[in-house]
């Protein structure tokens, strides 16, 4: 899954950005308000999380802007601002959750993970689809209760997909939202990855639909 990162604080970016990265997420760093508004706008991301004193827009004006524009991706906002008025302000705003600093890196990714599953319709930590269930809070996969041995880069994929389930997505979204635009990793890439996967869960849990990309749909078991 892609995630915004906007933070201006150095040292909290850099530790925010490689806990993300080892829970398995792609992540867009940027600590400018002005720079974090336009890529919010103009990329798909799967959250973003959001520092409100940055130099430039603010996280409030950048918030409000996203929502306004038609902008849905769920949104955790960070911030050394302990007035609880600023929060209900954020969450009026269209803000999903609210974290105060200092903060513990567990306690960000727990309600990343909680946010994303909420926007994705799902409010369970398990996420079902036919005989797959992936458990985000364990990163463990299984398929009819059998637990499936992933690498961190298959655990992605199914998660992505099964976050998505029934909906075609395409080599080039899947290429974004797990490696978020490495020049390293290739929609080849994507292809072995898939092939992999099938392997390991089934050649049957995972459709492809020649033109548009990849259905994890338990329906088609």
């Amino acid at each position: 899954m892609k995630i915004l990162l906007v933070e201006d604080d150095a040292r909290i970016a850099r530790n925010l950005s490689a806990a993300l990265q080892e829970a398995g997420f792609a992540v867009d760093q940027e600590g400018n308000g002005n720079e974090a508004w336009f890529k919010g706008d103009v990329n798909e991301y799967d959250a973003a999380i959001l520092d409100l004193g940055l130099p430039g827009l603010d996280g409030l004006s950048i918030l409000r802007r996203w929502r306004q524009a038609g902008r849905e991706f769920p949104i955790l906002i960070l911030t050394a601002r302990g007035n609880w008025t600023e929060r209900v302000e954020g969450i009026e705003a269209g803000a999903d959750d609210y974290l105060p600093k200092p903060f513990q890196m567990e306690e960000v990714l727990a309600r990343l993970r909680a946010i994303t599953r909420r926007a994705a319709g799902a409010v369970d930590p398990v996420i079902r689809v036919g005989a797959l269930a992936v458990d985000t809070r364990l990163k463990l996969v299984t398929v009819g209760g059998a637990p499936v041995e992933l690498t961190p880069h298959e655990y992605r994929l199914v998660r992505y997909l099964a976050h998505n389930p029934g909906r075609a997505v395409s080599q080039s979204e899947l290429l974004d939202h797990l490696y978020g635009g490495d020049a390293d990793f290739t929609t080849n890439s994507i292809e072995v990855l898939v092939g992999r996967v099938r392997r390991k869960i089934g050649a049957g849990l995972i459709e492809t639909r020649r033109g548009y990309g990849y259905v994890l749909d338990g329906a088609t078991q």
